[in-house]
């Protein structure tokens, strides 16, 4: 006799937070985590060499063009885009388009 004659596998059932047993998600456990939420105006590249002569006053042209949306990030992961507003003199975005949930984990893969 060897030792998978002998051996059967366990089987579990799913945990939640508080440690039950349920298929059903419980959200409530992550709602608190905090995220980084940044927002990008554009992009470019340049080499060294200009960035070293960069000093106060200097331009950077961006890849995107003045009027585009801006693109809203959570944790490095794009969500969103959106524009610019000021609400009570501070900047703000207002969200125009959201990317969808499965969109989302297609682009994490």
């Amino acid at each position: 006799m060897n030792a998978s004659d002998s051996a059967a596998r366990a089987a579990f059932d799913s945990l939640t937070a508080d440690g039950s047993s349920s298929s059903e998600l419980n959200l409530d456990v992550i709602l608190d985590v905090p995220v980084s939420l940044s927002l990008e105006v554009g992009r470019t590249r340049i080499p060294i060499r200009n960035l070293l002569q960069l000093n106060q006053g200097s331009v950077v042209e961006l890849e995107r063009g003045a009027g585009e949306p801006l693109d809203v990030y959570v944790n490095g992961t794009l969500i969103a885009q959106g524009e610019v507003v000021v609400v009570n003199d501070r900047f703000g975005v207002r969200l125009t388009d959201v990317v969808s949930p499965s969109e989302r984990i297609k682009r994490l893969r």
